[in-house]
């Protein structure tokens, strides 16, 4: 590929990444940041661009519970400015508007999605041991996933939006009927549940429930990343393989 190629090439994939940035967080860009392994490039294409280098990091690598003792293979660092006072607006204890960035996408359910959405996890082997179950597996997963998709993060908040459902929305997830009330999962059982039960199962429910409620994408992205702190059964860094879909923002699927 020749050195104007390329640097079209470059020049494209910069314009592209900052429109996405706004039309996925909400808010545009002000700096860009790349890393340069110097035993393999030398930054050339970048240095064109107009980025500037400003430096090489120090060379430990990331692991669990922080970096390590050894230096290993520094990187030159490039930066270019998308707003001619970027400095500045980084510098400030608060972005101004409108670079802050917007609250996380939220799904509005309907009667007919919280009747549906048990449907898709029906069938999935349950890890649970019979003693002491009080709520059936589908519709554990059904309320997490409804809590996620309508914009909870983290295990607490998914229990506090199932402990806010009225009665009928519980009735219409198939909450378990307790003394004429219907009751939902505590966050531990949310956490027992969500953290033993296959993840190829729960995606495969997803991708049922994409099928049929969710927009169409017209293109998709492929992506890669090392699991932090993560090893399989033979000791070896996992591997997580991505797809999702550039306009709506679904996760078809993920393979180890």
């Amino acid at each position: 590929m020749s050195a104007s190629v390329e640097q079209r090439a470059h020049a494209l994939c910069e314009r592209r990444l900052c429109q996405d940035w706004i039309d996925t967080f909400g808010h545009p860009l002000l700096l860009l940041e790349t890393f340069v392994d110097p035993q393999r490039h030398r930054g050339t294409l970048y240095l064109a661009a107009n980025w500037v280098y400003v430096g090489d990091t120090r060379g430990f690598r990331r692991r669990q519970g922080g970096y390590s003792n050894q230096v290993h293979s520094p990187k030159k660092v490039f930066m270019r400015s998308l707003h001619p006072q970027a400095r500045t607006l980084l510098c400030q204890p608060e972005l101004p508007a409108p670079y802050t960035p917007r609250a996380p996408k939220k799904m509005m359910l309907t009667a007919a999605h919280m009747q549906a959405l048990p449907e898709f996890f029906k069938g999935i082997p349950d890890p649970r041991t019979k003693a002491g179950m009080r709520h059936p597996l589908h519709v554990v997963l059904a309320l997490a996933a409804a809590a996620i998709l309508c914009g909870s993060r983290g295990y607490q908040h998914i229990a506090e939006w199932a402990e806010n459902l009225s009665q009928d929305a519980r009735r219409r997830f198939g909450c378990r009927l307790s003394k004429g009330k219907r009751e939902v999962p505590s966050c531990h059982v949310f956490f027992n549940v969500l953290t033993r039960v296959e993840p190829q199962y729960i995606d495969r429910a997803l991708q049922g429930w994409n099928a049929q409620h969710a927009q169409h994408d017209k293109s998709l992205a492929m992506d890669g990343k090392t699991m932090c702190g993560a090893v399989d059964e033979d000791g070896a860094k996992v591997h997580i393989m991505g797809l999702v879909g550039h306009e709506t923002g679904i996760s078809y699927t993920q393979k180890k």
